[in-house]
């Protein structure tokens, strides 16, 4: 007798990620395990729970994987000042390999053949899941319904649904809403009015940022302190790494601060508009740059943000757990037992102002760099420097 397929869905409890589950029943008769993981996105655990058994569902996980996601995830991304196409701070690129390396480990214990997700067939989410899915359980089979099945529109979604007794929320009834994404790191939003890039970016859409506008008219006094090259505290009060992106995230949102608006290239060749919101990342990647100014060797400074680049586009296509990846890590990293010290920040109406850095380790010498007479630079040194350098120019 054939074994009966297991899979394990990648499931939010939404309209979606339910439609999918019961088409998985019936498409390949499976047993479905519904996972969810939490990495702080708004998550409705009773929806969760109750469309799940509904449609028959015994095995539904919902994993907290908040301080994971930010300790070994975002943190070494920011360690790399990492921005794609010199805006987007990688909110959803980074979330979904550790979904993905979750999900094949869950569908190991269980016994399942198997695993799905609920990214369309023209975003980058299909190919950062798969991606993460091949390096883990490269003979699990991948199941992506949005490439296979005929519902090919909201409305043959909503008729689906109603024909299978699956709940459609309100929201879900009208025209299609914006496609939104979240976690602790981040909110994006798409779809809509976005897709015309010549509209602006209605005010209603930001869910975790005030308008800078309307931001509090006195500055904002932040001190972030570091050791081996991550934060570990805010304003002197130690935090667990997604404790204090949490905090961070409430003081810099309040302040405007984290909002982009990007007409980016998809990994699979479509130019798509998305606006983020990222006020906790958005601080952070200005502090940790300020704190490395006074902590790292100029090399070393220059030499990652040479390959800034490459490090970022790697992680916005899926490469996560890429040998490339982890070979650029380990370069970033090489010093970060160097980067400790305190950096205060002034936020004030969507700005950032880097107010002062200090490091026992510091790099930096006053004595050096001061215009007052002393001995430690030898400035006579410098005309040989320029004529090594003119040299050069010829070759």
């Amino acid at each position: 007798m054939k074994k009966k397929m297991k899979v394990v869905l990648a499931y939010s409890g939404g309209l979606d990620t339910s439609v999918i589950l019961k088409w998985l029943q019936d498409k390949y008769n499976a047993e479905v395990i519904c996972y969810t993981s939490d990495l702080g996105q708004e998550i409705d655990r009773k929806a969760i729970y109750k469309n799940a058994k509904r449609l028959g569902v015994k095995n539904i996980i919902i994993e907290d994987l908040k301080e994971t996601f930010v300790k070994d995830y975002v943190f070494p991304m920011i360690r790399g000042n990492a921005l794609y196409e010199g805006i987007y701070l990688l909110g959803t690129s980074i979330a979904r390999p550790l979904i993905a390396k979750r999900q094949i480990e869950i569908a190991k214990k269980f016994g399942a053949n198997a695993v799905s997700h609920g990214a369309t067939g023209k975003g980058n989410d299909q190919v950062r899941f798969e991606l993460g899915y091949y390096y883990f359980g490269p003979k699990m089979k991948v199941i992506a319904p949005w490439r296979e099945w005929s519902l090919n529109s909201r409305n043959s979604l909503i008729q689906y649904a109603k024909k299978n007794g699956i709940i459609i929320p309100k929201d879900k009834k009208g025209a299609p809403p914006f496609s939104v994404d979240d976690n602790l790191l981040h909110t994006s939003t798409e779809g809509k009015i976005l897709e015309d890039p010549k509209k602006e970016a209605p005010e209603y859409i930001f869910q975790r940022t005030i308008s800078p506008e309307k931001a509090p008219n006195k500055p904002t006094y932040i001190t972030l302190e570091y050791k081996n090259g991550d934060p570990v505290s805010l304003n002197n009060k130690r935090l667990s790494p997604a404790k204090l992106l949490g905090k961070l995230n409430i003081i810099a949102g309040k302040n405007g601060i984290g909002r982009a608006d990007l007409v980016e290239n998809r990994f699979i060749g479509i130019k798509s508009r998305g606006v983020y919101e990222t006020p906790g990342g958005t601080v952070l990647l200005f502090a940790n740059r300020a704190i490395q100014s006074v902590t790292l060797d100029k090399q070393t400074m220059h030499k990652n943000d040479e390959l800034m680049p490459r490090y970022a586009e790697l992680i916005y296509n899926g490469y996560w757990f890429s040998k490339e990846r982890l070979k650029i890590q380990k370069i970033i990293d090489k010093k970060k037992n160097k980067i400790r010290g305190k950096v205060k920040v002034k936020l004030y109406k969507g700005n950032i102002s880097i107010v002062s850095r200090s490091s026992n380790s510091s790099v930096y010498s006053i004595k050096k760099v001061s215009f007052e007479e002393n001995k430690t630079f030898n400035k006579k040194n410098v005309e040989n420097f320029i004529k090594k350098h003119c040299k050069l120019l010829k070759r």
